[in-house]
């Protein structure tokens, strides 16, 4: 225990790790980052992350990818599933779609993607993520314990209708008929990237297509 924890407990101290990010790197053969992919519900953020994660496995390359979804079953699980833990836990924990807990939802993540680029991986997150702060906070975060680009906003770009249209999982007519409360799009605003540092347009490309612009991109950055 640190002198600073002696004197008092609740003191949360920064631990330097004896294998650096960098000896990590030269391990694994390229850089660490984030790709955040964000945009409308059904926009096709998860089915381009999805590629570029295979289209970089096919090079070699260590990735991970953060889908929203899945990130909800486990680490950001809704209250009402987290009641064998208890009422009081399950509330406190559990997080819904509120502008709060979608707050909290993309900070936890964020937490995460820092982690996974201090190790050495170029890390996917395909995250509705509607908020600007948020994800100004996650490239803040990230970027503050790294370096200036190691976090790519992607920008998955499509229309509303289309994204309705598409509607794979039924979340729009769902929201239409007042089921689904704080929806982005429909009853919740959704605040587009000013200057994403790649703009998608997902209603004009095949996935495959736009995969590979996002792999380029990687690559002219120096990423791997």
């Amino acid at each position: 225990m640190s002198e600073a924890e002696k004197k008092d407990p609740t003191v949360v101290v920064w631990h330097p790790h004896s294998v650096s990010r960098a000896e990590r790197e030269k391990l694994n053969g390229h850089r660490g980052c984030v790709v955040w992919f964000t945009g409308l519900s059904g926009c096709g953020k998860s089915t381009v992350a999805n590629e570029v994660d295979r289209q970089l496995h096919q090079r070699g390359v260590h990735s991970f990818l953060l889908d929203g979804d899945n990130v909800r079953h486990g680490l950001n699980a809704a209250p009402q599933m987290l009641t064998a833990y208890g009422e009081g836990f399950s509330k406190r924990f559990g997080l819904t779609f509120s502008p709060e807990d979608r707050q909290e939802n993309i900070r936890r993540i964020g937490a995460v993607t820092e982690l996974f680029t201090a190790a050495g991986l170029i890390t996917l997150t395909a995250f509705v993520s509607p908020y600007r702060q948020d994800r100004d906070a996650v490239r803040k975060l990230v970027e503050s314990r790294g370096e200036h680009g190691d976090f790519i906003e992607v920008f998955v770009d499509a229309p509303l209708e289309v994204c309705e249209a598409r509607d794979p999982k039924g979340l729009y007519k769902k929201a239409r008929a007042g089921e689904l409360p704080n929806f982005t799009g429909i009853s919740d605003p959704y605040e587009a990237p000013l200057n994403p540092d790649l703009h998608l347009f997902s209603a004009e490309k095949t996935p495959d297509v736009l995969a590979a612009e996002v792999v380029a991109y990687l690559r002219k950055s120096g990423k791997f």
